[in-house]
This record gives C-alpha cells, sequence and structure tokens, in this order.
C-alpha cells in the first residue's frame, strides 16, 4: 500500500513580485489553499542569522542579479500585471531588512492571523510601493488590517520566533530550494509562477480539494484534470541563487 506524500509545501518571499502573482492566481482559484497547502518564508538572512546558518552547515546561496537581469523582470512583472488588471507599484528597496516582514509573518502565523498579515502586506509592497521592511510601515499595515502590531513588529527581537525563521531557512538549504516561488508535493517540484497549473495538477491528483478551472468551455473541462489552473506564465523573482 503507498503513503500519500506529506502537505503540499509553497515556499514564498515578500521580495518576490513573482510570489505575489501566484498567491494571488493561487487562492483566487483555489480558496482552500491556505487551509490545504503550507505556506513557507524565505528571505535573505541578515547578518547573525547568516552566520548561524553557517555553523548548522546550511549557509544560504545568494548570486547577485544582474542589470539586464533587473529590467526584464521590471518589464515582465508590468506585462503579467496588465494581463491580471491589477497595477504593480514598484518598491525601492535600499537595505532591506527582510527579517522584518517575514518573521512578523511567523508571529501572525503562532496568533492564526497570517493569512490576513499576507494579503496585507502583499498589497503595501505590491500595490503601494511600501517599504514593508520598517517597523513604522510593518506596524501601520498590521493597525489597517485590525491586527494588533506590537507582536508583529516586534518579532525580530522574539528569540522564539527568531529561532523559528532559522528552522524556516534551514529548511530552504535542506529541501534544495533555489527560487521563488516553489511548489512540492511529495517527490514533485515545481519552480516559478508558470508553473503553478502542475503544481496543482499534482496535488489535487493525490487527495487535495477540487480547484475551480475558471473556465465554462465543457469540453475543455473534459480534457483536464481536477483542480488544473490556467497557465500564468513567467519566471522567478532575484532571491537566492539569483535565480529568475
Amino acid at each position: 500500500m503507498s503513503r500519500r506524500p506529506a502537505r503540499p509545501v509553497l515556499y514564498f518571499s515578500f521580495r518576490s513580485p513573482y510570489s505575489w502573482l501566484a498567491l494571488k492566481d493561487l487562492e483566487a482559484r483555489f480558496p482552500q489553499a491556505p487551509e490545504a497547502i503550507e505556506y513557507r518564508p524565505w528571505w535573505e538572512p541578515d547578518e547573525p542569522s547568516r552566520k548561524e546558518l553557517e555553523r548548522r552547515g546550511a549557509p544560504f546561496p545568494y548570486i547577485p542579479m544582474s542589470k539586464a537581469k533587473h529590467l526584464y523582470i521590471l518589464q515582465d512583472v508590468k506585462r503579467l500585471t496588465q494581463t491580471r488588471g491589477i497595477e504593480v507599484a514598484w518598491p525601492v528597496d535600499i537595505d532591506p531588512w527582510w527579517e522584518v516582514p517575514h518573521l512578523a509573518w511567523l508571529a501572525a502565523r503562532r496568533l492564526g492571523q497570517d493569512r490576513q498579515l499576507l494579503a496585507a502586506l502583499w498589497a503595501a509592497r505590491w500595490e503601494r510601493g511600501a517599504n514593508i521592511c520598517d517597523r513604522g510601515v510593518l506596524r501601520a499595515v498590521a493597525e489597517e488590517a485590525g491586527l494588533d502590531p506590537v507582536p508583529l513588529a516586534g518579532a525580530v527581537d522574539d528569540p522564539g520566533i527568531r529561532a523559528e525563521g532559522l528552522n524556516c531557512l534551514q529548511q530552504v538549504y535542506e529541501d534544495d530550494i533555489f527560487g521563488i516561488p516553489y511548489f512540492k508535493y511529495g517527490r514533485h517540484r515545481y519552480w516559478g509562477l508558470d508553473r503553478l497549473d502542475g503544481f496543482i495538477r499534482e496535488a489535487t491528483g493525490t487527495g487535495l480539494p477540487e480547484a475551480d478551472v475558471g473556465t465554462t468551455d465543457d469540453d475543455t473541462k473534459k480534457n483536464r484534470l481536477p483542480g488544473v489552473l490556467n497557465p500564468a506564465g513567467a519566471y522567478d523573482h532575484d532571491t537566492a541563487g539569483g535565480c529568475g
């Protein structure tokens, strides 16, 4: 008797516009996603976190993005948002401290508020161009979402949340994750926004609730497995490994 794979996993980062778009597409077509899929954050660690990861033998890989790649991503994300009928406000990251939003999300998850904070931070960063790595901005975002900002903005100073964050980054290393968004279900792995369709196909074919295929064409539905989403098309945003 074969054993079902563990819960499907989605790796995301607030830095990545492709993570933002992938989650918008996923949750619009598959509202059960936050309950059915394990969301795991990853980010470029600050110096204390980086040193601890190296001590654990789980170094964080990073290759800087070229100017040509950056310009391509700007153009590509503009195309993708236009086809979805949404506007993007490109943020300018100057010495960002990525622990601030990602550890805040981990703190929100402990409080059962991760879904609300996730949506609020996506909107603040990619729809308003806000610097969500600033704790003052994060406090304001949390308050606007109806959340208590104190435990969220203070997450970077919480040893327990810090330890949880390090475990997340160590898991990135152990899972051989090299880009985002990254989806995995058992032995099946999918990298990038344009692989969302394959991830949902595999996951729903082995136990996830059906997702809305988003089409009214009966013939098309007959030729698609339950849970298959319309292809999105795109690549990853620059993160660890310089993947794009």
